[in-house]
């Protein structure tokens, strides 16, 4: 790629160099003849003027008028450098390979998990369709910059064949690596978006690339996040079946304590007692006798009834809350939501990108000009 800005003030800075120095040269030169043949006159023209505006201003203004004379002087020579010049700088620019660049504009979602925008009843539903703020651009950008994705692309789109790479060579992996970066930009946009740039000499592989590298996004994301949820779920899950294990066996106990009669302790204490009092008073022995046995069994078996109901209430309580975990944890394991949204997908380019070959001849022929103006001054001097 080619800095035009940068060119134009490397021309003026080192134009006015040869100017310079240039004029300095012709100068002794003109001294030189002059004093060997005083009444000939010179057959080229001399820097004087010039020399004196660069000695009395510190811009190094050079007149135009001089340095047009110098090269009207030597025209056959900067038109048939230039023709040849045309030549080969077209040929070259005519054979250099095309670069097509395909781009993509991506801004990343909301960080928040599923369970918690969807299953959670303080969290708003519209969480999930929120931009990311910065922290979510620079992490997915992080990513999408990461060793992951870039193997992923390689090992796709088989790059060190794709490059003109053999594996076997010495450093193979570092210069696909310097190709990829070459080739391949993620950058944060003043918007707060991220773009993706790929350049390729094939329009299709650059806007698949591009493409892809934003889709990996989401496979990345996703199994990074699997891992996490699903050892959380493990825990979850553990813990909810203890529960469920140890409610059931509560609930065993307590159906072997309602086998003995024992189904209410508190209200079934009270009757007890009162149809013990009607039996005595009535003196009814059998009834009191019978009364008794199951007041006995009560007062044996009551305290461990009401010790398991209770315990029992509070377990299932616990199971309650543990329920709706593990519901958001399987949710979390077993569901995604995509981690971008794409706004802009890339598509193969009609025409390259580069290299910009009229302004590859340009560029040589203005350096051509500056080289032969300085090699001409040097050698009228010598002569």
């Amino acid at each position: 790629m080619l800095n035009i800005g940068g060119n134009k003030i490397v021309f003026k800075r080192v134009l006015g160099r040869i100017i310079v120095e240039g004029s300095a040269l012709l100068k002794g030169d003109a001294v030189q003849k002059k004093q060997r043949n005083p009444s000939k006159s010179l057959k080229f023209v001399t820097f004087d003027p010039l020399i004196s505006t660069m000695n009395n201003t510190s811009d190094n203004i050079f007149n135009i008028k001089e340095l047009l004379s110098f090269v009207k002087l030597n025209k056959r020579v900067y038109l048939w450098s230039s023709l040849l010049a045309v030549v080969v700088l077209s040929l070259v620019a005519y054979y250099l390979p095309n670069q097509y660049q395909s781009h993509l504009i991506l801004y990343p979602a909301s960080s928040s998990s599923i369970s918690q925008s969807l299953l959670e009843k303080n969290v708003k539903s519209r969480d999930i369709l929120k931009f990311g703020e910065e922290e979510e651009v620079e992490q997915i950008q992080q990513i999408l910059q990461s060793d992951i994705i870039r193997k992923m692309v390689v090992e796709k789109y088989h790059l060190f064949q794709h490059y003109d790479l053999k594996k076997s060579e010495k450093y193979a992996y570092s210069k696909l690596l310097d190709k990829y970066e070459d080739n391949v930009s993620i950058r944060r946009t003043q918007y707060n978006s991220i773009k993706i740039e790929v350049y390729d000499h094939s329009p299709d592989t650059a806007a698949l690339i591009a493409n892809d590298i934003a889709n990996f996004l989401d496979t990345v994301m996703n199994n990074l996040q699997h891992n996490r949820a699903l050892k959380a779920f493990k825990i979850v899950e553990k813990e909810y079946l203890r529960l469920q294990e140890q409610i059931k066996s509560l609930n065993d106990s307590l159906t072997y304590l309602r086998s003995l009669g024992v189904n209410d302790y508190e209200s079934q204490a009270e009757v007890l007692n009162q149809a013990l009092a009607q039996a005595i008073i009535k003196n009814n022995k059998p009834a009191i006798k019978t009364l008794e046995k199951k007041i006995a069994v009560m007062s044996r078996y009551g305290s461990a009834y009401m010790q398991l109901s209770n315990y029992l209430e509070y377990q299932t309580e616990q199971l309650s809350i543990i329920h709706s975990k593990y519901t958001e944890a399987k949710v979390d394991v077993e569901q995604h939501l995509p981690h971008k949204f794409i706004v802009s997908r890339a598509y193969p380019a009609e025409r390259p990108t580069y290299p910009i070959r009229w302004l590859i001849v340009l560029s040589g022929l203005l350096s051509l000009w500056l080289l032969l103006t300085f090699v001409l001054l040097i050698f009228r001097n010598n002569n």
